[in-house]
């Protein structure tokens, strides 16, 4: 009963020979592999929430389908509130608990309905983080009005409908005393001790109360030394007033980043790489607000080993990915998490993190080493397959952080896919690893809640090539139904092994359960 599938990434067929005789890479087409979302309901995204007791609920249930839509959600826990035409639930809970409760979303052309999960107690982060960034794209460029477009195009481009979440601010928000732009110069912080936003964020909570009234998060970026990589006021002697302060402005995610606070500590002391993260997380667990934690210092110490101890809940594996896209795709996406087992160490409250979705329109800097303006992403389409499918098989935040208020379709379609998307957010939580190795072909597994395997068939060589996934590598007995998520298309039924001609630097991302159901 074993067939052989002829699908890719991004080319549907190709000439084998055709590449390999073509030096460099040839050009390839960007298809758009994920289907559009249908007219009718359909309920997407996580389906386990945390928070803590006592803090501001916010969760918009994701579902795209045509409007207007009307939701309803079945058990809802007293202290919760639905908006039912925005599918937008919000209040508090008192206390802790864990509450399971039926979404459903109807229009003119039918009804759906989910099962979810609320877990209302300490751990946060109960699957990755979605979604935007604005520094690779934006960089010292950025502003309110940037983030309050970002809000809308993230509601707009129905990103919010597929489970997306987050707006966060990276560097250059607060005040540099030296700063070539006028702008960005001014009082670090005010008279009590409480850092200031710079003139292009002229009101912070003004800046979040757009972007939650939207059914979306916030968050802000700093560093525990006394400047951020860009050389702006950090939190070095400040902490407990900057979190003060940044629960004041209303947001929801913290990102912390090493920069300056190298210069005062030894990167090869176990306590000094975890010391300020201890600090910070403390501070925030403190609050009646909650507030994610994204420990940011390029893999030092193997922080995958402590982050979650230190209050974390994701933790950056390695250097910036835009340093060289292409490059650290594959040496920190595929080798820095095979080589150290990353898989032994992400879960439920506490993800590895190794960097954006550095698709779609980028800040020149990370594409030619220009400032100052936007192009595409180095990454070729096969790459961009490859880069999304992998975060999802290891449970990485998918925060993307390319120009979102100018997606393209093929964008689009790779940050929209909701099988794809439902593989990074399966509440299992279990990250997945590399099974088999054959040079540059691999095959990456990961194990799902509902006992079906999701599989990546990688090629990481110059030129089209078959790659198996054999039932042994995976732990499969017995015939298995196949569907390809990224053309959510099922295959068919295929035992002991899958094999698909996959194109260079490509993907077959596929999704395994057994033929009898189990």
């Amino acid at each position: 009963m074993k067939r052989i599938a002829t699908v890719s990434a991004a080319l549907v067929v190709l000439s084998a020979v055709a590449i390999a005789a073509v030096s460099p890479a040839p050009a390839e087409p960007r298809l758009v592999l994920t289907p559009r979302s249908g007219p009718e309901p359909r309920i997407n995204g996580a389906r386990v929430f945390g928070v803590r007791p006592g803090s501001p609920f916010l969760f918009t249930i994701p579902a795209t389908g045509e409007r207007p839509m009307t939701f309803g959600v079945e058990n809802l826990p007293e202290g919760l509130m639905l908006d039912t035409a925005t599918g937008r639930i919000t209040g508090s809970l008192p206390g802790p608990g864990v509450y399971t409760v039926t979404f459903t979303a109807a229009n003119a052309r039918g009804t759906a309905s989910r099962p979810f999960k609320i877990v209302c107690g300490p751990v946060l982060a109960l699957t990755p983080h979605m979604g935007w960034n604005s520094w690779y794209v934006w960089e010292n460029r950025v502003s309110d009005a940037i983030m309050r477009a970002a809000a809308d195009a993230m509601v707009s481009s129905g990103l919010i409908d597929h489970g997306y979440q987050y707006v966060n601010i990276d560097d250059c928000w607060s005040v540099r005393p030296d700063a070539a732009d006028p702008g960005r110069r001014g009082e670090p912080r005010d008279a009590r001790g409480l850092i200031n936003s710079n003139s292009y964020f002229p009101d912070m909570k003004d800046m979040t109360g757009y972007i939650h009234a939207r059914g979306l998060k916030a968050g802000i970026y700093t560093s525990p030394g006394p400047r951020t990589c860009a050389g702006y006021t950090a939190a070095a002697g400040h902490e407990e007033l900057d979190v003060r302060r940044f629960v004041e402005w209303g947001f929801d995610f913290l990102k912390y980043d090493w920069c300056s606070y190298g210069d005062q500590a030894d990167e090869t002391v176990l306590d000094d790489l975890q010391k300020p993260y201890r600090l910070i997380s403390g501070i925030l667990a403190a609050q009646p607000r909650d507030i994610v934690l994204n420990i940011c210092q390029y893999g030092l110490g193997n922080v995958w080993e402590w982050g979650r101890g230190v209050g974390g809940n994701s933790w950056r594996t390695a250097g910036d990915l835009g340093h060289d896209v292409v490059g650290n795709l594959f040496r920190d996406g595929f080798d820095v998490y095979t080589r150290n087992e990353l898989h032994r160490y992400g879960g439920p409250g506490g993800w590895n993190d190794p960097d954006y979705l550095l698709i779609g329109i980028l800040s020149s800097a990370f594409v030619t080493d220009r400032e100052g303006s936007n192009e595409a992403s180095p990454l070729s389409p096969n790459e961009q397959y490859t880069h999304v499918s992998l975060w999802s098989l290891v449970a990485a935040p998918l925060i993307f952080s390319g120009d979102i208020t100018r997606l393209d379709d093929f964008t689009l379609g790779l940050l929209a896919n909701d099988d794809i998307i439902e593989v990074d957010q399966d509440p299992l939580g279990r990250p997945g690893r590399r099974v088999a190795k054959d040079g540059a072909l691999e095959v990456w597994m990961r194990e799902l809640e509902d006992g079906s395997k999701a599989v990546g068939l990688f090629n990481r060589g110059p030129a089209l090539a078959s790659v198996t996934a054999k039932w042994s590598d995976l732990g499969l007995d017995g015939p298995q139904r196949v569907r390809d998520l990224w053309r959510s298309k099922d295959l068919g039924v295929f035992d002991g092994s899958f094999e698909a001609y996959v194109a260079r630097h490509g993907v077959v991302m596929i999704r395994l359960r057994p033929l009898n159901g189990r």
